[in-house]
């Protein structure tokens, strides 16, 4: 069975609407008392704020496949204009505002057309896109990010991933993970997702001889 295989195999028996669950929620409580100063502050997602990107997690919590395509239509095909609009309905006028309208959103199976998995990939990422700039640390189940990481692995879909590590060997030492051949990239299964999904400063997590290669895949210097 190939990686692709498998990966879709564990997925079928993985309820996976409860992962994503779990880690909006988790990522609620861990905004529930940043100062006006923290909400300003940029994400990894550097065109965009942490309370930014917290209004485009909710805003992919509440499009279903006809809202989405509506949008589209209406942006003419323009992709990020639409997740600029749908950002933008998401925002609120205040932070406080902001963080409400995504926790109503916790329990929400609503998704554009997208498969369960980028839409648990989404959270993850995009959580650590907050999450870093402000110094907080989840200790994420080693089980979710083996998910994502083999999810990943074998999907250039919404961001370039399987491209991303082509050529390289990446390796967790804190988990199962493993994938490809050529030079050794080697670290928690959070870098290695972190880095695969174009996040250059996971690569200082990171070692092995490939480390430069994939940093500079991400934009790195």
């Amino acid at each position: 069975m190939t990686g692709p295989e498998r990966t879709a195999e564990h997925a079928r028996k993985t309820p996976i609407w409860p992962l994503v669950h779990a880690e909006r929620a988790a990522l609620a409580a861990d905004l529930a008392d940043l100062s006006d100063g923290d909400w300003a502050t940029t994400s990894l997602c550097t065109e965009l704020t942490v309370r930014e990107v917290l209004a485009h997690l909710a805003s992919a919590a509440t499009l279903n496949p006809v809202r989405w395509w509506l949008g589209v239509l209406r942006c003419r095909f323009d992709f990020d204009k639409q997740v600029a609009m749908r950002l933008a309905e998401q925002l609120g006028a205040t932070p406080a505002e902001t963080l409400e309208r995504f926790r109503r959103t916790i329990p929400s199976t609503t998704k554009p057309p997208l498969p369960v998995l980028a839409m648990l990939g989404e959270t993850v990422v995009h959580g650590e896109d907050i999450r870093r700039p402000l110094g907080i640390v989840r200790g994420y189940p080693i089980e979710t990010l083996t998910l994502l990481a083999d999810y990943y692995r074998g999907s250039d879909l919404v961001v370039l991933a399987k491209g991303r590590i082509d050529g390289l060997r990446l390796v967790a030492d804190d988990g199962p993970f493993t994938t490809g051949s050529g030079p050794l990239v080697s670290g928690s299964t959070l870098a290695l997702l972190m880095a695969m999904t174009g996040r250059a400063p996971y690569c200082d997590d990171l070692s092995g001889e490939g480390v430069k290669t994939l940093r500079e895949r991400c934009g790195g210097a």
